[in-house]
């Protein structure tokens, strides 16, 4: 009986088993080709995205590294100059807080993105031309001034830097700007015009003494607005019937002989400018002005601080705290010429009672009502 030919095809048994790709839809694994398991495949994936990772991390910190070092290393420096004595003495320590106040609100911090270069001319005005080209020499970003003499000193030594009038008199008179709005040049800040309170402070004087009928005026007589804040005084004088003795005083070796003027001539009251040199000397202006028992006028809390009886202004301090506005503004790219100076929109009365009993004085009780501060 002959047998079937043997058949081409083989059973299941005897065929090798075809190579199955890895299947990933079980829970249990399944053997894969060329006898991997899952879990090796798994691995070898893991170890990919990893590696990926590592990759793409450090191509990320390749880009921000430069970034964050010339962000590090953009470190702004900031001049101030003025012709008072630097801290502690009032009010160069009161102004410069609050300078820095100013600026750490707006972001900026002594010793990580700013330097502040400060120079103090202790009362020798001649020497802020000095000053001011030191800073520029510095190559400063910009010069922070305090007082007329220091922002007219900036402006003659440098055309290019941009520089911030913190406080200072008439800035247009003093022709360091061609308007209050439109500046034009390198400078621009803040502008206190004393004599557009010359009256309000007379009006004042008048109210607290009815009788006052000659009044002294003491400044330096050439710096800043001194004349047109003479000349406004003046006028408020004339139409109140108060004649006004005027005193120029240039140095302090004179102090005595004027104060020996002033007594000879009996004056009832004092009113002293503000100016560089005045501030400079406040504390012994006002010493004199105790000794021949002569209520003073003033323009500032500082000079409250070292005796005179009766202040009306502007708050200088916020002068300096709103002056890190025109730094932060010039810092990020503002041009002075394009930023107005401003004025200020708010004075303060403040009247020193430890003064007034020194001096055997009464105020009236609707003055000290209408006080912002009353010292005790």
């Amino acid at each position: 009986m002959e047998r079937d030919p043997p058949s081409k095809h083989k059973t299941s048994e005897e065929r090798p088993q075809a190579e199955k790709p890895c299947d990933f839809r079980y829970r249990l694994p399944r053997p894969c080709a060329g006898g991997a398991s899952h879990d090796q495949v798994a691995d070898r994936k893991t170890s990919v995205r990893k590696i990926s990772l590592i990759v793409l991390s450090a191509a990320l910190l390749m880009l921000t590294v430069p970034a964050r070092a010339q962000q590090a290393a953009k470190v702004s420096r900031i001049g101030f100059m003025a012709g008072v004595s630097p801290p502690p003495t009032e009010p160069s320590r009161s102004n410069m807080e609050a300078l820095r106040h100013g600026l750490r609100e707006l972001g900026y911090v002594e010793g990580k993105n700013i330097v502040i270069e400060s120079r103090w001319a202790n009362g020798k005005l001649d020497r802020l031309p000095e000053l001011a080209a030191e800073l520029v020499g510095l190559q400063v970003d910009v010069i922070v001034t305090g007082g007329t003499p220091a922002v007219i000193a900036a402006k003659q030594t440098t055309s290019t830097t941009p520089i911030v009038a913190a406080s200072a008199d008439n800035l247009v008179e003093a022709g360091v700007v061609a308007s209050l709005a439109r500046p034009g040049g390198n400078v621009t800040g803040s502008t206190r015009v004393d004599a557009d309170f010359s009256a309000k402070r007379l009006e004042l004087l008048k109210e607290t003494f009815p009788k006052l009928s000659r009044l002294a005026v003491l400044s330096h007589g050439a710096l800043g607005g001194d004349q047109e804040e003479l000349e406004e005084t003046q006028a408020v004088a004339n139409a109140s019937g108060v004649q006004i003795e005027s005193f120029h005083v240039q140095d302090p070796s004179r102090f005595g002989s004027v104060y020996a003027e002033m007594k000879k001539k009996r004056v009832d009251a004092l009113i002293i400018f503000t100016s560089s040199f005045t501030s400079f000397h406040r504390r012994t202006l006002l010493e004199h002005a105790t000794a021949n028992r002569l209520p003073t006028m003033c323009a500032q809390a500082a000079w409250i601080e070292a005796g005179c009886f009766m202040s009306y202004g502007p708050n200088l301090t916020e002068f300096y705290r709103h002056a890190a506005y025109f730094v932060d503004r010039i810092l990020k790219g503002a041009k002075p010429a394009d930023l107005p100076v401003e004025r200020p929109r708010k004075y303060e009365l403040i009247i020193n009672l430890k003064t007034t009993n020194q001096l055997g004085l009464t105020v009236p009780p609707n003055i000290l009502a209408r006080a912002d501060r009353v010292i005790r």
